[in-house]
């Protein structure tokens, strides 16, 4: 037998015989799992229902309703002076506006939280801004002003300490008086 007629290939357009993997009736069809197409859509309904999740902030809690909420019974152990305000433009064309002060413990415990709500007034004494937000200590003054939770530096019975509160928008109609700041929660060590 020559080489000729050991490699004889079949060509189509001559009718000569058709190839087993191109014959309709001579190949079986393998039967496809839907089993990694629903382990793939579950995945894909996951992802997409933990970013919905993760996107969707609702309004931070502003207790209260139009007014500033109740202060904590402890508030009274706790006066806020020295307050002082300031403003500072970013790169951006941002503006922020920083309240600093001191708070001082009058009381019996050590605090270890404090929550306050600051009420921006118009000029008719309405509130047109309420922000609720923990207080937060001054840590350092150099090179720059840096704060930390009163839970990272508990004020104990007696202590004075600076604090800053960091507003990164306030409302137009605001009156440009000190605003009012109210503690409404305290949390001890």
């Amino acid at each position: 037998m020559g080489y000729a007629e050991r490699c004889r290939i079949a060509l189509m357009a001559t009718g000569g015989p058709t190839p087993d993997f191109l014959n309709p009736e001579k190949t079986a069809k393998e039967p496809r799992s839907i089993a990694p197409w629903i382990i793939a859509g579950i995945v894909v309904l996951l992802v997409l229902g933990v970013i919905l999740v993760r996107s969707h902030h609702g309004p931070p809690p502003n207790p209260g309703g139009a007014g500033l909420a109740p202060p904590d019974p402890y508030a009274s152990n706790l006066p806020i002076s020295g307050l002082k305000m300031s403003e500072a433009s970013s790169v951006a064309g941002g503006k922020a506006t920083y309240i600093d002060g001191t708070i001082a413990n009058h009381g019996t415990q050590t605090v270890s939280g404090i929550t306050v709500q600051v009420a921006f007034d118009d000029f008719t004494k309405q509130i047109v801004q309420k922000e609720t937000m923990p207080l937060n200590l001054i840590r350092t003054h150099e090179p720059y002003i840096d704060t930390e939770p009163v839970s990272a530096a508990p004020i104990a019975p007696g202590q004075t300490r600076e604090f800053r509160l960091i507003f990164d928008h306030v409302a137009d109609g605001w009156n440009q008086y000190y605003p009012e700041i109210r503690v409404i929660e305290v949390k001890f060590k």
